[in-house]
């Protein structure tokens, strides 16, 4: 959650610099990336926290806390790589993907081991 906010404020601290009141999301290209990379980790943020949930209970919370601590850097390195260049952002972005697929790939082994598996 304090990902969020920090990149909230930084939404918000752009559009004052930028002077661009809200509801526009258009103006300055640095506030649009600003804006955009808020947006696109605030989307991923549900799918995040569910496989994190998922995979803690049902496969092993300490594999999941460390691919959950490593996804949380690699989205903090894409906002901050995103707001500086758009290209800045891919490296992270496919890191942050291939995290969240593991963690699909944690929950699944998870899930099949508790209920198939007695």
């Amino acid at each position: 959650v304090l990902f969020l906010v920090y990149f909230a404020m930084q939404v918000i601290y752009a559009r004052r610099k930028y002077k661009i009141s809200p509801p526009e999301t258009t103006g300055h290209p640095e506030f649009e990336r600003t804006f955009r990379a808020q947006a696109n980790c605030s989307e991923y943020f549900p799918i995040f926290i569910s496989l994190l949930w998922v995979a803690g209970i049902f496969f092993h919370q300490g594999v999941t806390a460390a691919c959950g601590l490593l996804y949380l850097y690699t989205r903090l390195k894409y906002f901050q790589g995103y707001t500086v260049a758009a290209q800045g952002r891919l490296a992270p972005l496919y890191a942050s993907a291939w995290l969240l697929w593991l963690l699909v790939g944690l929950a699944l082994a998870g899930l099949l081991a508790h209920f198939l598996w007695p």
